[in-house]
């Protein structure tokens, strides 16, 4: 319609927080009432119009692939599952609750040809669910192919799609997309140039359309129109081909901050420009066709957000559902009984004792501790057990007690303890004396020093 700009939601306005990072990927479903949210602090986070109140929280949070950042994120076309595409080389599946369904299989890395790896072999830079297929996706990679994939079976691809390059090498494809009859698909490839593929009977990885040197930069959107006749493409050089509604970053020495443009599609003029943010770049952009609203997500390394516009006399469920439902008040008859918790294991007596493994650890990699000689025992000790005990042993109390342990040994004279076997030892030689016998001078003992004092 002519009358279509004047028609835009623009006079309210709703912001859903809650991502510590730039919100980098963002899909509503078909009926409007659930929102996905991807940000690069690695999570996903679910928004539910119908079960939101003005709090505006998301009822689930998800991290799909430990440290990898969110890139994209679709709908099934019954909105029943979600594909989530990040930095990994492997997409996921969820369903409409945020329960893992499965993830598809990565390819081996040491296999050279791309058309014989299993899956993609490095990180994935978009995604997108088939709008009228439900069990098909597509999925773009930095590893340079694009992939179909059928969800019914994560462990095999069905179509391998190897763009068309001057040159062979490894050259990453940054987006991809759908035509929303399912039967065509583009992709923005790193060397700036836009291909697509019409799905037919026998087809292969040659374009039906290829378009070079579209852009000097990286490709980082590409959009059908939904009649099928226009193409839309944005890429980091700064320039729009084809722009009919975009989000625009902000300006380093300038004023602007982060900016919704809508451009005249038959005359590429622009009609209308919308500020989202002072601080932050709009970074993903819907509108909504079913609820009327327009969806754009900012952000950076600190915070991100999803702003939605919507005018409450064209636009329809969505935001309004939840903006009017506020938080219910505390009444005075509220009552919550505080129940008293037992947990005896918090108490001393039951707590299990630290372990000291890694003191041990810190005292051997300290250069003085770990060199440090053990200090002299002192007192005296008995069986072995020298020093510490002191004669406090239970054991060797009842056998000191029992005169079983006769601990004589300390007012003996040495010198006699050991004459007194002497007259045994020239009566009953055992052991060595026997062999020395003959030729063994007699021994001759020396008095006690006491007697040599006196």
């Amino acid at each position: 319609d002519d009358d279509g700009f004047n028609r835009i939601p623009l006079s309210n306005e709703i912001v859903l927080r809650g991502h510590t990072k730039v919100v980098s990927a963002l899909a509503v479903d078909h009926t409007g009432s659930r929102v996905l949210s991807g940000s690069y602090d690695y999570t996903v986070r679910m928004y539910d119009f119908q079960g939101m109140n003005s709090k505006l929280q998301s009822f689930r949070q998800l991290e799909p692939f430990e440290g990898h950042q969110v890139r994209s994120l679709s709908w099934s076309p019954t909105s029943d599952r979600f594909l989530c595409v990040t930095g990994s080389a492997q997409a996921k599946i969820y369903d409409r609750d945020g329960l893992t369904l499965g993830e598809f299989v990565k390819g081996d890395m040491y296999i050279r040809d791309l058309k014989n790896t299993k899956g993609h072999i490095s990180g994935l830079t978009g995604g997108e669910w088939n709008p009228k297929s439900k069990e098909t996706i597509l999925t773009s990679s930095e590893d340079g192919s694009i992939r179909l994939w059928d969800v019914s079976d994560f462990k095999s691809q069905k179509q391998v799609i190897k763009p068309k390059l001057v040159r062979p090498m490894r050259i990453p494809v940054t987006s991809c997309a759908w035509d929303h009859e399912g039967k065509r698909i583009v992709g923005g490839i790193g060397d700036g140039s836009i291909q697509v593929w019409t799905i037919k009977a026998g087809w292969g990885s040659r374009p039906d359309i290829h378009v070079e040197k579209t852009h000097t930069e990286d490709i980082t959107g590409v959009k059908f129109s939904t009649d099928g006749q226009i193409l839309l493409s944005r890429s980091m050089d700064s320039t729009l081909k084809q722009l009919i509604f975009t989000g625009t970053s902000i300006e380093k020495d300038g004023d602007n901050g982060g900016l919704l443009c809508f451009f005249d599609r038959k005359k590429l003029e622009l009609v209308s420009r919308v500020g989202i943010s002072p601080q932050y770049s709009v970074i993903r952009c819907l509108w909504h066709p079913r609820i009327n609203q327009v969806f754009a997500t900012v952000g950076d390394k600190k915070e991100g957000g999803t702003h939605i516009l919507y005018d409450p006399s064209i636009s329809q469920r969505g935001a309004l559902v939840c903006v009017g439902r506020a938080p219910r008040k505390k009444s005075v008859d509220d009552f919550e009984v505080q129940p008293v918790i037992h947990n005896p294991h918090a108490l001393p007596l039951f707590r299990d004792q630290p372990s000291r493994k890694r003191q041990r650890e810190k005292i051997l990699k300290d250069p003085l501790k770990s060199h440090k000689p053990e200090a002299p025992v002192n007192g005296p000790g008995y069986g072995g057990r020298v020093g510490t005990t002191k004669g406090s042993l239970l054991t060797q109390y009842l056998l000191k007690e029992g005169g079983l342990i006769k601990e004589t040994w300390m007012d003996e004279d040495p010198r006699e303890a050991i004459l007194k076997y002497a007259d045994a030892a020239e009566k009953d030689p055992k052991f060595i004396a026997p062999a020395y016998s003959q030729t063994q001078p007699k021994p001759v003992f020396a008095e006690s020093d006491s007697d040599n004092e006196e």
